[in-house]
């Protein structure tokens, strides 16, 4: 069963990321302050759940939080610091959003820049663990998933509303077509250099 990091009054919050690998597009990460005795046989892992369940709970998480916020870090900013310091300036920015400063910060994953002078714990696969970074883990899905939905209008031949950005076959046929967009990460390998080289052939 989730639950809270620890038996204390601490008001804690959990951090997570979405996007991380993906080939375009921003990283969302949220922070979510639950009360104590929230619980929820469905909330779990974000990447467990299925886009149905996601989208259930994401109301019932913002409507009983304590309080909780989402934030991103587009490409461009990806491109300049890098992915990894991209999710942490994601989760930062999300945690200054929020209403209610905590005392305790759950991340998910085994690194984490500190954030002010706020004690922080970073937990494999902590979004399976505990109730506070699942559910950041949901609204961080969930508002990323939205985004590239909204973007698939504009990019219709990636396919976002179905691949989210991430390095699917499909989606690098279609760079490879169309190439890259001002909306993919640069600095990322976009096309396995076997598949450069024969799209290179192809058109020489």
């Amino acid at each position: 069963m989730l639950a809270s990091f620890f038996n204390l009054e601490l008001i804690e919050a959990g951090c997570d990321e979405a996007g991380r690998g993906c080939l375009a597009g921003p990283v969302f990460a949220a922070a979510v302050i639950l009360p104590k005795k929230f619980r929820n046989h469905l909330l779990n892992d974000s990447k467990q759940l299925t886009e149905e369940e996601r989208n259930k709970l994401r109301p019932l998480i913002e409507k009983k939080a304590l309080a909780w916020a989402v934030a991103s870090v587009d490409n461009y900013e990806i491109d300049e610091i890098n992915i990894l310091n991209a999710s942490f300036l994601a989760m930062h920015r999300a945690l200054d959003k929020l209403s209610l400063l905590p005392q305790l910060l759950l991340i998910d994953g085994n690194r984490f820049n500190k954030y002010r002078d706020i004690t922080h714990q970073c937990i494999i696969e902590g979004d399976a663990k505990y109730a506070s970074i699942a559910a950041a883990s949901v609204l961080a899905k969930t508002y990323r998933d939205d985004y590239m939905k909204e973007v698939h209008e504009q990019y219709p031949h990636y396919h976002w509303n179905r691949n989210k950005g991430y390095a699917t076959s499909l989606h690098r046929k279609q760079i490879m077509e169309f190439g890259s967009c001002d909306l993919h990460r640069k600095s990322f390998r976009l096309l396995p250099d076997q598949l450069e080289i024969d799209f290179e052939n192809d058109n020489a």
